[in-house]
């Protein structure tokens, strides 16, 4: 069972930075893959349930999959909120759920963290000029375009939030902190 968790949790991933690419080019995140992220989750939760010695701790720990799913619903009522009020799109909004069952209760603060530092150097590097010898190229070119709409392409900046903290444990197992 370990296996299929770890063979999922590099799907994840790999979706993950699909629903990034998808929202720099257009703006927009499929409903497919937020509900392929969703549906990863609930297979991993019956892999860590079926391999679990105490299915009670494996449901109901905060650290847990009651936490995950606690974590994910209040992501997604905080989307749905900033959607409301028009800071958000609905792609954005709708992949918070995913995130928050992946990044669980546990790791909230960590994602949080990265999630506002990652977004002011979002900011603040559309603001820096793009140097005239790579301007041409298409990456530079949609820059250009995101800066002009004003519109920031949020789901970048989350996604990249949610792989720095799914890393997290791999790097104190690294660097062996506690």
């Amino acid at each position: 069972m370990l296996k299929l968790v770890i063979v999922i949790n590099y799907l994840s991933v790999l979706l993950f930075l699909y629903a990034a690419w998808t929202d720099f080019r257009t703006w927009k995140i499929p409903n497919t893959v937020v509900l392929a992220l969703v549906t990863l989750y609930v297979l991993r939760a019956v892999a860590v349930i079926l391999s679990s010695e105490d299915v009670g701790a494996a449901l109901f720990a905060s650290s847990g999959i009651g936490g995950d799913v606690g974590a994910g619903l209040l992501m997604f009522m905080l989307g749905v909120v900033l959607w409301a009020l028009r800071l958000f799109g609905a792609g954005d909004a709708k992949l918070f759920l995913p995130i928050g069952l992946f990044v669980g209760w546990h790791s909230m603060l960590p994602f949080s963290f990265f999630l506002l530092v990652l977004g002011i150097v979002t900011l603040l590097a559309l603001r820096l000029p793009v140097p005239l010898p790579v301007a041409h190229l298409a990456f530079f070119m949609r820059i250009a375009e995101i800066r002009a709409s004003r519109k920031v392409p949020y789901g970048v900046v989350m996604v990249f939030a949610v792989l720095l903290t799914l890393a997290l444990p791999m790097i104190r197992q690294q660097l062996q902190l506690p």
